[in-house]
C-alpha cells in the first residue's frame, strides 16, 4: 500500500472518468479548494448514506469555493445508476483499477468485521488551490462525517 497523504503533502494528480464519461484532471481545478471523498461501492448503504450527505451539503460547500469529487472502484455505468437512483449531484469519479486509490493510500489493508481484508478504505482529503493536502482524514464514518467535515473546516 502508498504512503498515506498527510496535511502538506501535494495531492497526487489523477484524471478519472465521471459517471457520464467525461474526463475530470485534478490540476485542471487548480485555483479552487477541493474535497475528494473515496468509498467502498455505489448503491450500498453507507456509502448511499455519505453520497447523499455530500449531495444535501454540496451548495454551501460550493458557496465556501469547494468543489466535491467521489472517488470509487464502480464503473462509470454504475456510477450513473447510483447518481439517478440516489437523485445525487455530487461528482462520482471511477477508478476501476484502483490506481489512484493506492497513490492516495485509500486501499490497502483494513478491519472489516473483525477480519484483516484487503479493500477501499473510506477516506477524505482537502486539497487547497495550490493542490496540497490541508486535511487528510482514513477511516471515516460513513454517517456524520460530513458534519464533521464541516467543523474542522471552521464551516459551521
Amino acid at each position: 500500500m502508498a504512503d498515506r497523504l498527510a496535511p502538506g503533502d501535494t495531492a497526487p494528480d489523477f484524471t478519472l472518468q465521471d459517471d457520464t464519461g467525461d474526463e475530470v484532471t485534478l490540476s485542471d481545478l487548480r485555483g479552487r479548494k477541493v474535497i475528494v471523498y473515496v468509498y467502498p461501492a455505489a448503491l450500498t448503504p453507507g456509502c448511499t448514506t455519505q453520497a447523499c450527505d455530500f449531495t444535501d451539503n454540496l451548495d454551501d460547500l460550493a458557496g465556501h469555493g469547494y468543489e466535491v469529487l467521489g472517488i470509487s472502484p464502480d464503473a462509470p455505468a454504475k456510477l450513473a445508476r447510483f447518481r439517478e437512483k440516489e437523485s445525487l449531484t455530487v461528482r462520482l469519479l471511477s477508478d476501476p483499477d484502483k490506481a489512484v486509490l493506492r497513490r492516495w493510500g485509500a486501499f490497502g489493508e483494513k478491519k472489516l468485521y473483525g477480519k484483516t481484508v484487503e479493500g477501499v478504505i473510506r477516506s477524505t482529503f482537502v486539497i487547497d488551490e495550490e493542490g496540497t493536502v490541508t486535511h487528510a482524514w482514513y477511516n471515516v464514518r460513513a454517517s456524520g462525517h460530513v458534519a464533521k467535515l464541516r467543523r474542522d473546516l471552521g464551516l459551521d
